[in-house]
Order: structure tokens, then sequence, then C-alpha cells
């Protein structure tokens, strides 16, 4: 049974990845569906006027603190070597640090500063608007599922 400071840890680790499977979820089932329904130059001015306003203090701690917290999960996993639970804590931390914050930096961010080179009005934003919208929204998607799939391993591992 995990217990003591680890178990903190892994209660903080549902939480954090609890919040960001929230997060991912809202903009997957609706925030880029009401985005997409809007005129291009719209669309693509709100989702840079998102984008800049993620990068805050509020967000920002709650996403990468949950990959630090991950990140110290699976280290003490191995130090500690629970007897039961461990393949969930490798799993769950895994899909958070791979599927939630590897994708958000390898194709959620490249496309934002994609689009922030974009001037809202411009043909070009017209033309990249769509396929931005379906493939940010597919990206997002997968760090919904793999947010949420980690929380639920990491309370499995509590049980």
């Amino acid at each position: 049974m995990i217990g003591g400071p680890f178990f903190v840890l892994v209660v903080v680790g549902i939480l954090g990845t609890g919040l960001m499977a929230g997060v991912f979820c809202a903009f997957s089932t609706f925030v880029m569906r009401g985005l997409a329904v809007l005129p291009s130059a719209q669309g693509v001015a709100a989702m840079n006027a998102i984008n800049a306003a993620a990068v805050r203090p509020a967000f920002m701690t709650v996403f990468t603190g949950t990959a630090v917290l991950s990140a110290m999960i699976a280290v003490v996993t191995f130090v500690v070597w629970p007897d039961e639970g461990k393949l969930e804590l490798l799993l769950g931390s895994t899909l958070y640090l791979l599927g939630s914050f590897g994708v958000t930096v390898v194709a959620n961010v490249p496309r934002n500063a994609g689009l922030a080179r974009l001037t809202p009005g411009a043909p070009e934003a017209a033309v990249y608007w769509p396929a931005y919208v379906r493939e940010w929204t597919f990206w997002n998607h997968v760090r919904a599922v793999a947010a949420a799939a980690s929380a639920l391993l990491y309370a499995l591992a509590l049980t």
C-alpha cells in the first residue's frame, strides 16, 4: 500500500492530471467547435488571444507542475518500487509526460506558433484556419485522453 508523502504526491498527481484532462476536454468538446464556426479572421484572432492568455502562471503552473509531478512519481516509483501499483504509476506518468505534455510540445505549440505568424484577415489565414482547427483538435483529443487515463491509473494505484 502506498502511504506517507508518496501517497500525497500521487493524490496531487491525480488532481493535476484530472484538471488538465478537464481543460483539454473542454477545448475538444466545445471551445474549438465554437471557434471553428466563426469566420476565419475571427477564429484566428480569438485562438491567438486564447493562446496568449494561456501562457500565464495559473495555467502554466498546473500544466508544467503536473509534468514535474509525473516525473517525480515515476522516479519515486523506481526508488521505492511499491509492492502494488507500480505498473499503474509508471504508465500514468508515461501517459501524461508523453501523451499530454509531449504532444503539446511537438504538435499543438508548433501549430499555435504558425497561427500566430498569420494576420487574421489575410488569405493565408483563411486557408490555414480549417486545417489548424482539425489538426489541433485531433492532437488535443490525444492530450485529453492521455491526461484522463493518467488520472485513472494514478487512482487505481492507490486502490
